[in-house]
């Protein structure tokens, strides 16, 4: 007796999760390279002290928007986990797509290693020779994929071009090269030893992930009604395949055998879990073969239950949405804000009374030229012209993303004291600006003159 397909849903996801990798690691490695008005997308440099965010840079004194970004960041996973459990691990994480490719392509395609892509519950036999020299030759291919890798993750944090240069002078970057190789071995370690056990008992993300599900969070989900009950509540294999006659599963443990934790999903929701799908797929060929409908999907636990849709839109998910929305709209109001100059003022010292009763104030100027071009700089007093400028009498060159410091003396002839015995506190407000700018450049600042009491002259 033939078996109607013509209403089976197949859905398989390993074209999609592949594709997923792929863009992945093409915008992972090219993101460094990408500039808007030569600043990179995103940059934390702590050699430059810089901060590059969407071609736009932020130096140090302007790190106000760290916060919002961890927040941003924070929030985003939370959301995401809670929407759609692990789907960060199984399809975008660096560490899945890196045992995908040293597991899946270099051991498994490439050399033969692993004779095959279904049974990832097998290792190969290493008391072969054959064996040996193969595996060999697969760590020497991933050292060097692991130092790319590393360069790669270190381009976040150097440029690529001064990174590149700094690498042709070791000696003078020894920290450079510690980090590069420290990542490295890393990776090494993490990928050919460690393997999914990094994501099973080191990945502080699989955590709390528990904290941030709820029955409609989507994840990967055996289907107990049709295929039977295999776990019991406690955990424990009642047997193989179910004993109904009504359940779907043959015990097949395709499932099983693929999975990269090596996890029955037939158990239930799992912290070993990174809902890539795999056993979806595995299950998917099995039962389209019968003529059914995969055991194995990604849906929710009350979906199952229930039988309905999955609930997209509930309190928890409108909740995230809003606080994303809310810090999204704060970084943006707060990076408008960015000056083109930065500029800090101290005072240097109390008074100083000249001939003539002239009253003198020293202060320092630290200024920053934030801009990629150099430019001249001065500076004026804003809201008293009985205060004048001693020092500096000209204006100054400050090269890009140069600091310079400038001694200020600022005077005045007039008396300006309003007390006998005590000192006079006169605010002043410095705007500082370029002079060969094609668009404006300026900033003010807020300070105070001190005047000595009128008794004291």
């Amino acid at each position: 007796m033939s078996v109607d397909k013509t209403n089976i849903t197949i859905t398989q996801y390993f074209k999609k999760r592949y594709i997923m990798y792929v863009v992945t690691t093409i915008l992972i490695f090219c993101l460094p390279f990408i500039q808007i008005n030569g600043n990179q997308i995103f940059l934390l440099s702590f050699d430059h002290q810089q901060l590059h965010l969407f071609g736009i840079v932020f130096n140090t004194q302007e790190f106000y928007l760290m916060p919002f970004l961890l927040i941003l960041m924070f929030l985003a996973i939370f959301f995401l986990t809670n929407l759609a459990g692990r789907v960060w691990c199984g399809w975008a994480c660096p560490q899945t797509i890196f045992r995908v490719l040293y597991r899946d392509f270099i051991e498994t395609k490439l050399l033969r290693l692993r004779k095959k892509m279904q049974n990832r519950q097998i290792e190969p036999d290493m008391s072969l020779r054959a064996n040996q020299f193969k595996k060999a030759i697969a760590l020497i291919l991933w050292i060097i994929l692991s130092f790319v890798a590393a360069s790669n993750f270190m381009w976040y944090f150097v440029p690529p071009l001064d990174f590149f240069a700094y690498i042709q002078d070791p000696l003078e970057h020894k920290y450079l090269l510690i980090f590069l190789f420290g990542i490295a071995i890393f990776l090494i370690a993490d990928i050919v030893f460690i393997k999914e056990n990094f994501c099973i008992y080191m990945c502080p993300y699989s955590r709390v992930q528990s904290v941030l599900y709820d029955n409609d969070t989507i994840m990967t989900v055996y289907d107990y009604k049709r295929g039977g009950v295999v776990f019991n509540p406690e955990g424990i294999k009642l047997w193989k395949k179910p004993p109904e006659s009504s359940a779907e599963c043959i015990g097949c443990e395709a499932c099983v055998r693929i999975c990269p934790t090596h996890i029955d999903i037939r158990k239930g929701m799992q912290l070993e879990c990174i809902n890539c799908l795999e056993c979806s797929d595995a299950c998917t060929k099995v039962m389209g073969k019968l003529g059914k409908e995969t055991l194995i999907s990604w849906t929710s636990p009350r979906a199952i239950d229930m039988r309905n849709k999955v609930n997209y839109i509930r309190f928890k998910t409108i909740a995230y949405v809003v606080a994303l929305g809310i810090t999204i709209i704060g970084l943006l109001f707060m990076s408008s804000t960015k000056e083109d100059m930065l500029l800090n003022i101290n005072r240097n010292e109390l008074y100083t009374i000249r001939d003539h009763h002239r009253v003198e104030n020293s202060y320092i100027f630290l200024f920053q030229n934030t801009k990629q071009e150099p430019y001249e700089f001065y500076f004026e007093i804003e809201n008293n012209p009985a205060i004048k400028i001693r020092r500096p009498s000209k204006a100054f060159s400050i090269k890009a993303g140069e600091k310079f410091k400038q001694i200020v003396v600022l005077y005045t002839d007039e008396n300006l004291a309003q007390d006998t015995q005590k000192d006079t506190h006169i605010p002043i407000k410095i705007k500082a600006y370029a002079l060969d700018s094609k668009e404006p450049i300026e900033i003010f600042r807020e300070s105070v003159f001190i005047y000595p009491p009128s008794k004291g002259l």
